[in-house]
């Protein structure tokens, strides 16, 4: 019966074999109201745009005749632009965004990559989900070893949540991982319940090779309970769009205005991956972005939050400068990163933009080290050892 218990909580209930990536500290929090964290938490969203978003469509350099030399139908005209500057236009699918530019509350940093690019989606996304250098390849994720930092003694609870159905590699972490889910309302109801804890009543001490297991259950419980009865807590007025991304960040910014004590979120957008017909691709794809982040601040500026959170945004490459045959562009190297918040201390554009004379193999060629913009949030903003925890000290930038 034991062996039969054992192989239906393996198959049972969809968050089974995620109950690994659940934090244990979590467990205290169901019964402790000293957990919570007041408005003032500082919260970080990462906003992944997979597949290798194109930068030069994305922040525009219109007054650059190379730019559009090689894009002779893909460059974006300066009068569909989105003008930021006399140089420099945005997509003309960030309307909202745009707004965002003009009001102070976001930065764009350009030109950021790493040395020796990789243009492998699934190696250059290890390379940003892991801040390892390109030649390393390391089993565990910067946002993971944050949580091994700041929880090695659970004496100050923190927390990272993956709004999706698996967890990224950057989200794990050696001896602390986060937890992946879609849903918070339904986080108990998928785990079949019942029958875990009916497992857990009958498990026997002596059985010490399968008791992790079974702690590590009882730990995923009580985390899903907790995060459930927290996310019921505050309920939007905002009307978000229904899109994937519409509905995550709906949900991160009710889990924020709960005020649950969790530090960092994270959830992926896309396809951006544009060999072919790019045009449409990205004015869907950019359109969506636009509107789930455009209602995403004004639900936090109207609950008083919007300065205790920084969107970031970021893609594991850019594309090549010339167009490709299929009016689409090919992998490439270096891209830009949005940065939202009201408590930016620089906005506007951070940087210089790339420089179209200046080219590798046909590639932008790489100005700021990605792993600098971790650094600076990891300390300036999450109040973490960076050092420790990029394995390797990185100049800090001065956008907070």
């Amino acid at each position: 019966m034991l062996i039969l218990n054992r192989r239906r909580f393996l198959q049972a209930g969809s968050l089974a074999s995620a109950s690994m990536f659940v934090p244990k500290f979590l467990k205290a929090l169901e019964h402790s109201t000293a957990a919570m964290v007041p408005p003032g938490n500082k919260v970080l969203v990462i906003i992944q745009l997979s597949g290798g978003n194109d930068g030069l469509n994305t922040v525009i350099p219109y007054r650059n005749d190379i730019y559009y030399q090689l894009r002779p139908s893909l460059g974006i005209q300066r009068e569909k632009a989105l003008s930021l500057t006399d140089e420099t236009g945005l997509h003309p699918a960030m309307v909202g965004m745009k707004a965002l530019y003009d009001d102070g509350g976001m930065g764009i940093l350009q030109n950021v990559g790493y040395p020796n690019p990789d243009r492998s989606h699934f190696r250059s996304m290890d390379i940003w989900q892991t801040a390892s250098n390109a030649a390393d390849y390391w089993g565990n994720g910067w946002v993971g070893r944050y949580l091994d930092a700041q929880c090695k003694d659970c004496d100050k609870p923190v927390q990272a949540l993956e709004i999706d159905d698996t967890l990224s590699l950057a989200m794990k972490g050696e001896f602390q991982k986060g937890l992946a889910f879609n849903d918070p309302g339904r986080l108990s109801a998928g785990m079949n319940a019942a029958l875990y804890r009916d497992l857990m009543h009958n498990h026997r001490d002596e059985e010490s090779n399968v008791d992790y297991l079974y702690k590590t259950l009882g730990s995923t419980l009580s985390s899903a309970n907790y995060i459930q009865k927290q996310f019921k807590t505050y309920d939007t007025k905002e009307d978000y769009p229904s899109t994937h991304l519409g509905k995550s960040l709906r949900t991160i910014s009710k889990l924020i205005m709960s005020d649950i004590s969790t530090k960092v979120y994270y959830v992926s957008h896309g396809s951006f991956d544009t060999h072919v017909n790019q045009q449409s691709q990205q004015q869907n794809l950019f359109k969506q972005l636009d509107d789930a982040v455009t209602v995403f601040t004004r639900d936090l500026k109207n609950n008083n939050r919007f300065q205790d959170v920084v969107v970031m945004t970021f893609s594991e490459f850019g594309r090549r400068v010339a167009q490709n045959a299929s009016n689409g562009t090919d992998h490439g190297t270096a891209n830009n990163m949005f940065l939202i918040g009201g408590g930016l201390k620089q906005q506007g554009l951070l940087n210089e933009g790339p420089d179209l004379t200046n080219l590798k193999d046909g590639d932008l060629q790489y100005k700021v080290d990605f792993k600098r913009v971790y650094a600076t949030l990891l300390n300036k903003w999450l109040g973490a050892d960076d050092k420790a925890i990029l394995k390797q000290h990185y100049d800090y930038l001065s956008f907070i």
